[in-house]
């Protein structure tokens, strides 16, 4: 093993439970998406008065509903498809939301039916609406990869030791095998276990036991997120926004571009953070280790591609006859 180059960082094991309400504990993760889609209404409503949505306020606040619909029943769905097929012959599993098992690619595809089952009835256009959305999107996108470092979940590979960001996560499985207490916490419960570990000097004496990961879930949060809106907002400041009243329109303020571009960047993102992703679980077996579905890549990274291809087909697609403006 190379020798440290930096001072190892330790994962800092936030409380995953924003506020405990008596029985009630509300945690990070929901927090996340309740924030991302407040900032979703404020920014769509922002967009709606520089007449780049024909959106009035109470319209805006009706979408909203439709895409939280969209979000819980794709991104679970899509869950059951695409990662635990046996949810979907015991229907029962799917509703215990609290268990977490939302995934990004069911959630996409969720939102894209809600949002054209919104267009259709508001008479607008989807392109131009879908533009909206993607230029709001990776601010969720950014608070829930957060609250999943917050989580412990969906933590990385194992990573170099001369990585200097590279962490030991406690819920990694081999902390729990290092440590019964965290084992019995489980997936929920492993806070407090894991602070008394740290508090006692446990922690220090089993963290060699324990491999360095990388913080994936960071790295989601920067590229998919952050990146990618300013990338967005960028474009629509200074090549949009005054070009959008052109008829027909053209270039980058041509409905539909914005929404190929997240499309585009959110996958090419996610594809390669993958790479440094631990695969799922459920994929693993003695003959593939790592748990990837298709030689070296793995169930996200195959999503991945086909919503770069959905990417690339709304930058390039030009129907024949022009869309509703609204």
């Amino acid at each position: 093993m190379p020798p440290l180059l930096f001072a190892e960082l330790t994962f800092p094991g936030w409380d995953p439970v924003a506020v405990h309400l008596g029985p009630l504990a509300v945690r990070w993760y929901g927090l996340g998406y309740l924030a991302g889609f407040l900032i979703a209404g404020w920014l769509l409503d922002r967009l709606s008065r520089d007449r780049f949505l024909p959106l009035t306020k109470a319209a805006v606040s009706d979408l909203i509903g439709y895409l939280v619909v969209g979000v819980i029943l794709g991104g679970r769905l899509g869950y059951a498809l695409f990662y635990e097929p046996r949810m979907l012959v015991h229907p029962l599993e799917l509703v215990k939301l609290w268990t977490g098992g939302l995934s990004f690619h069911g959630g996409l595809l969720g939102v894209v039916l809600a949002s054209a089952l919104f267009a259709r009835r508001r008479a607008v256009s989807w392109r131009r609406l879908a533009d909206g959305l993607a230029m709001v999107a990776p601010f969720g996108i950014f608070l829930v990869r957060c609250a999943n470092f917050v989580n412990g979940e969906l933590y990385g590979r194992l990573a170099p030791a001369w990585v200097p960001w590279a962490m030991r996560f406690p819920t990694d499985p081999a902390a729990s095998q290092a440590s019964p207490a965290l084992a019995s916490g489980g997936a929920f419960g492993w806070h407090n276990v894991y602070a008394n570990l740290r508090a006692s000097g446990v922690w220090e004496q089993i963290a060699a036991q324990v491999p360095l990961r990388h913080p994936s879930q960071l790295y989601e949060a920067l590229l998919e997120g952050a990146v990618v809106a300013a990338l967005l907002w960028y474009l629509y400041h200074f090549h949009v926004r005054l070009r959008v009243a052109e008829v027909p329109a053209r270039g980058l303020s041509r409905p539909g571009v914005l929404a190929g571009l997240f499309l585009f960047g959110y996958a090419t993102a996610r594809f390669l953070v993958e790479f440094t992703r631990q695969p799922d679980a459920q994929f693993a077996g003695p003959g593939n280790p790592l748990g990837t579905v298709l030689g070296p890549l793995s169930m996200g990274q195959l999503l991945s591609l086909v919503v770069v291809a959905g990417g690339a087909a709304l930058i390039w697609w030009r129907p024949g006859a022009p869309e509703r403006r609204g």
